[in-house]
């Protein structure tokens, strides 16, 4: 069974230590856990990502990561969701784990009466040509660590400072924009809901419809 912590506002350096501390000490019998939290303000760049992407990062600090991807935006508003999980153990590859993010989004959106799908050629989830909530991922010692970033009510113009993803151009959009909630313990809550069953094989239900 999976555990889901609650850790709040918390720095990303030292959750990024966390994560990676925790991946290298687990044993074949350490639970798996998720994370989901807020970060202050920050520019992640993935392990191979070009800094060309950053336009202008200004007073943000950004910080080269071990996850794959390009550039992203962390602020207050937005509900993170770090999966810490033997994937050898739970019989996962890491596109079933992408796609298990993808449909948590995708079944949390849904319940708010919001139709996001997600792309086969780019990562995340998207509400029409809009990118809702993006992932990136770090798998050592078959597991994984790193995950999903999820808008619910933040200050997006971070965004504009960056080709988010390495898409220039790409609009951003998060769940009150489009009629959903700015509750962030709400969605962290439902969210931790969903992930939770996604993550249980005995009580995962069909895939996701909206795929695209």
């Amino acid at each position: 069974m999976i555990s889901v912590r609650y850790l709040g506002l918390v720095d990303y350096a030292a959750t990024l230590a966390a994560m990676i501390d925790f991946t290298d000490r687990r044993s074949p019998d350490t639970p798996d856990e998720i994370w989901l939290l807020e970060h202050p303000p920050v520019f992640t760049l993935g392990l191979a990502g070009d800094r060309s992407h950053v336009l202008a990062a200004g007073a943000i600090p950004v910080v080269q990561v071990d996850r794959g991807g390009q550039v992203t935006y962390h602020g207050p508003g937005q509900l993170v969701a770090y999966t810490l999980i033997d994937l050898r153990r739970a019989r996962l590859t890491i596109r079933d784990l992408v796609t298990t993010l993808e449909d948590a989004v995708i079944e949390c959106a849904a319940e708010y009466g919001i139709e996001a799908r997600n792309r086969r050629t780019a990562p995340g989830v998207y509400v029409g040509d809009a990118k809702l909530a993006s992932i990136g991922l770090r798998v050592r010692r078959g597991c994984s660590y790193h995950g999903l970033a999820l808008n619910v009510d933040m200050d997006l113009a971070p965004f504009d400072r960056i080709n988010p993803c390495g898409f220039a151009g790409m609009r951003m959009t998060q769940l009150k924009s489009l009629g959903g909630p700015g509750d962030l313990g709400r969605v962290t809550d439902d969210m931790g809901r969903w992930l939770r069953r996604l993550f249980d094989p005995d009580q995962r239900p069909s895939p996701a419809a909206n795929r695209g």
